[in-house]
Formats: C-alpha cells, sequence, structure tokens
C-alpha cells in the first residue's frame, strides 16, 4: 500500500519515528564502520523496501541513498548487490531518481549485475534498465545500443526461463526510436 501524510501520521504514531529520521538512522548504522556484512544486508534490504513508495522517493534522494544503492553494486558482496540493485529497481520508475542513477553511474553499475550468479539480482538490473531507458530516455537507450555485447546478453536472457518476458520488454523499450 502506498503512503501519504495521513497514513504516514496514523502508521508512526504519537511517539514513533518519522520516516526520514528512521532511514537516516538506518544509513549512518549501515556507515559504521564496525557493522558486519550480515548487518549491512539487512539494512540495505530494509531500506530497498522502502524504495518501492513514492512517498519515500524526496527522502531517499535528501538521504542520498540511491548513490548507497549505487556504491553497494560493486561491493564483493553478493547478498548486499542484490538488494541494492533491487532498491534502484524500486525507485527508477521516478525520472528523478532515474536521473540521479544515471548521473552516478548506475547504467554501467545494472550492467555489471547482468552477469551475476544470483537470479533475483539479474532480474532487478534487466527490469532497472527498463525502467532507466523510460525514465531517462534516449541517453540510457544509446548507452545500450552502443554495447552490442550487453544486447546480446539480453538476447539470451529472452530464452532463459523467468528472465524471458521482461528482457523481451527490455529489448524492445531500448528498440524503438
Amino acid at each position: 500500500m502506498f503512503t501519504n501524510d495521513k497514513r504516514q501520521e496514523e502508521r508512526t504514531g504519537k511517539y514513533g519515528t518519522p520516516r526520514q529520521q528512521h532511514l537516516q538512522q538506518l544509513i549512518t548504522q549501515f556507515q559504521t564502520p564496525t557493522n558486519s556484512e550480515e548487518s549491512k544486508e539487512k539494512i540495505v534490504a530494509n531500506v530497498a523496501n522502502f524504495a518501492y513508495d513514492p512517498y519515500n522517493y524526496a527522502i531517499l534522494r535528501d538521504l542520498n541513498v540511491l548513490e548507497l544503492f549505487i556504491d553497494c553494486l560493486t561491493e564483493p558482496n553478493e547478498r548486499l548487490i542484490e538488494f541494492a540493485a533491487g532498491g534502484i529497481c524500486n525507485a527508477v520508475a521516478d525520472p528523478q531518481n532515474a536521473k540521479i542513477v544515471c548521473d552516478c553511474g548506475g547504467v554501467e553499475a545494472l550492467i555489471g549485475c547482468l552477469s551475476s550468479p544470483v537470479r533475483n539480482t539479474v532480474k532487478y538490473a534487466i527490469a532497472g534498465l527498463y525502467y532507466l531507458v523510460e525514465s531517462g530516455g534516449s541517453e540510457v537507450r544509446e548507452s545500450l545500443l552502443g554495447k552490442e555485447d550487453v544486447v546480446e546478453l539480453i538476447k539470451k536472457f529472452c530464452e532463459v526461463d523467468g528472465f524471458g518476458n521482461l528482457a523481451k520488454a527490455l529489448l524492445e523499450k531500448v528498440s524503438q526510436t
């Protein structure tokens, strides 16, 4: 269910933590050097869940969460990459979020996720690229078309169970002029 101010107030209650403050606490906790990998995974998964709701988009931008997700895509931890790719996928349907992701190297980072051994990461990458082409327009489309190896990889995903329809939709979106 998407949130609005009234619903947010009801859920937070009189003594609850406001959404922005809660997310800031999570980000601060993530950045604590003594944090375990498992704790970081849980935090990124938690924050990625907030990225599906348009109510949170401005908060995520204010807290530089999209940049954090992109940074996580370069980590060696596959679960961290999976959750970060999911967060990006959730957030980039919004044009402002898509612009930030494009401007911060997110397209290249998502392309890198296409070779992940984790199926969910690949699905999030394909869907995220689809939304980026939708929101980011010709720049993202041209970027993908300029990489024949990436286009060929997406074509291969068209034949893989669980990826076929999503990959076909991305190819169709990229092929539109």
